[in-house]
């Protein structure tokens, strides 16, 4: 199995007669422009089957692929930051990613990243695609991600992740009251105007289902424990916003900062100070790459969420 990542992609109708250069920087805010350069001058961005150079044009429609070269240690730096590891052995490290920790580098996070704490934290990383990340988690979203210490395990997990065997649950904070759990299902891909949005698209995109059911109710807002049987880019804050019950907290999908009216002074003003979407991954259930033991592991929900929930559930403050 090959290391390189592969990304296919759809220049939009909109990008009609723009620059390939510009089309790739539009579609990829992952990447810095001048690592797409580098791929686009190797050869290992087509557009139609056919290399293109940077200053071509675009019809819009065509097909799209990158052939992403993994990172190696020699681009990024080993950085002392702590782990919170939930479970380790020689082969797979499972951690609780806290909140504000960017997990790859990229433009405007090129150090203080999970990759850089991993690098630190094993010297084998260095020889694994994305120092053995095989998925990640967005930077304000808190709790369990996996990570491989040998390039069997690597191939290992991302082979589980594709086949849908890794059970991945979340719990998720989301405005209104549900009456009842249910599953989510609509192909996600990226928005027209925002490229660095994820939207449900009615053609196109990736087949995207989120199942849920109901944790706790409280005033205005529903606790939601989330099992994603896709994992496709933003999918919860996605879906859940699409069904007008945005994540609390998610300026990118729920837009600005919306009270609902009845609320006491208390909850007003806990809901203003959550700085985050309300999102954390708590249970992961998977076969060990190596042995094929079956494991779990949880991570408890953070401090911000539960002091959140504690108010909404009128059991701190004054209303």
């Amino acid at each position: 199995m090959s290391d390189v990542e592969i990304i296919e992609l759809i220049v939009p109708e909109s990008s009609f007669n723009q620059r390939v250069d510009k089309v790739l920087a539009d579609l990829c805010p992952d990447y810095s422009r001048s690592q797409l350069q580098k791929w686009l001058k190797a050869g290992d961005i087509t557009i139609d089957g056919r290399v293109m150079v940077a200053k071509e044009k675009v019809r819009g429609g065509e097909a799209i692929v990158i052939r992403a070269m993994p990172i190696q240690r020699s681009d990024f730096q080993p950085e002392n930051i702590p782990l919170d590891i939930r479970y380790e052995d020689d082969y797979l490290l499972i951690l609780n990613k806290p909140a504000g920790l960017v997990v790859h580098p990229a433009a405007g996070n090129w150090s203080g990243t999970l990759m850089n704490a991993l690098l630190a934290h094993n010297d084998h990383q260095n020889e694994l695609p994305r120092a053995g990340i095989v998925h990640r988690l967005d930077k304000d979203t808190t709790g369990l991600m996996m990570v491989a210490k040998d390039l069997k395990a690597h191939h290992a997990l991302v082979e589980a992740l594709q086949e849908r065997e890794i059970s991945r649950e979340y719990q998720a904070l989301v405005c209104g009251e549900l009456i009842s759990g249910g599953t989510i299902e609509g192909n996600i891909g990226r928005h027209a105007r925002d490229r660095k949005k994820m939207t449900v698209l009615e053609e196109g995109g990736k087949h995207a289902i989120t199942h849920y059911r109901i944790e706790e109710r409280m005033d205005k807002h529903t606790l939601l424990r989330v099992h994603l049987e896709t994992g496709r880019t933003h999918q919860i804050r996605v879906h859940f916003s699409w069904k007008h019950h945005p994540l609390v907290g998610d300026k990118t999908y729920g837009g600005r900062l919306r009270i609902p009216s009845g609320l006491g002074e208390a909850k007003c003003n806990a809901l203003r100070q959550f700085p985050r979407q309300a999102l954390h991954a708590a249970r992961l259930s998977l076969d060990h790459p190596i042995t094929g033991e079956p494991l779990s592991v949880e991570a408890e929900m953070p401090d911000d969420m539960k002091e959140l929930l504690a108010v909404l559930m009128g059991e701190s403050g004054d209303e």
